[in-house]
């Protein structure tokens, strides 16, 4: 599948053949998620307010909402998932209308 004029989908794939973990988050809740912010520039990244050290600038967040689920139960599903090693322990962040989630590798948890 192509992303842009540069870039398929597949060369971002895992050699590993593993789901990408928002994949594995809409296969275990069988219900579409909405990414609302992954990659964000240096300078888009500043602009919107984001931390100055965002996993979203290193390509290893998404800001995520889903229909119907409030954020809590999001962070619980995710939560889950991490425990039962199916999802990497990362950073996981409450807000009024959205989950970020990033695979930081260590884990982190906050709520705004």
């Amino acid at each position: 599948m192509k992303l842009s004029t540069n870039f398929d989908l597949k060369e971002f794939a895992s050699a590993d053949g593993k789901d990408p973990n928002a994949e594995v988050l809409r296969s275990h809740l069988k219900t579409p998620i909405h990414i609302t912010s992954g990659y964000r520039s240096k300078e888009h990244n500043a602009k919107i307010g984001g931390a100055l050290k965002s996993f979203h600038v290193l390509g290893m967040a998404a800001d995520i909402q889903i229909k119907g689920m409030k954020p809590e139960q999001v962070a619980k599903a995710i939560e889950l998932l991490i425990k039962e090693g199916k999802m990497q322990e990362g950073g996981l962040g409450i807000y009024r209308t959205w989950v970020h989630y990033d695979n930081r590798g260590t884990k982190a948890r906050w709520t705004k």
